[in-house]
C-alpha cells in the first residue's frame, strides 16, 4: 500500500456484556487500544452503561486505506485481528455486536 493512498475515517462499536466485570477485567479490556493502532491514527473509548453496569461499548476509530476498505474481508482475515477477536469469545460467553460506521 503506498502511504499516499487515501484514507477512510471509521468509527467500530464492539458491543457486549460481562457480568459481574471487575476492574481487573477492565483493565484488560483497555489494554488492547495498541492493537488498533495497526490502522493507524486510532482513537479509543470504553464506556460502560450507568444504568446496567456490566453492559459495555468500546468504541474504536481509524484510517483505513482505501483499497483496504472497499474489502473489509482483508482485515477481518489478518492473522492479529483473527487472535484479538478469538480471544473476546473466550472472555466474553456471551453475544458480541460489531458495528461499523462513517461519518456523513
Amino acid at each position: 500500500m503506498a502511504s499516499d493512498e487515501k484514507k477512510i475515517r471509521r468509527t467500530l462499536h464492539f458491543k457486549f456484556t460481562v457480568p459481574g466485570a471487575s476492574e481487573q477485567m477492565i483493565a484488560m479490556i483497555k489494554s488492547a487500544a495498541p492493537l488498533y493502532q495497526m490502522f493507524g491514527d486510532a482513537q479509543v473509548r470504553l464506556l460502560q452503561n450507568v444504568d446496567d453496569p456490566g453492559r459495555f461499548l468500546q468504541e474504536i476509530e481509524y484510517d483505513a486505506p482505501e483499497s483496504l476498505e472497499t474489502n473489509r474481508q482483508q482485515i477481518a482475515s489478518d492473522p492479529r485481528v483473527q487472535a484479538y477477536i478469538m480471544g473476546w469469545k473466550t472472555m466474553f460467553p456471551g453475544a458480541i455486536e460489531i458495528e461499523v460506521y462513517k461519518v456523513l
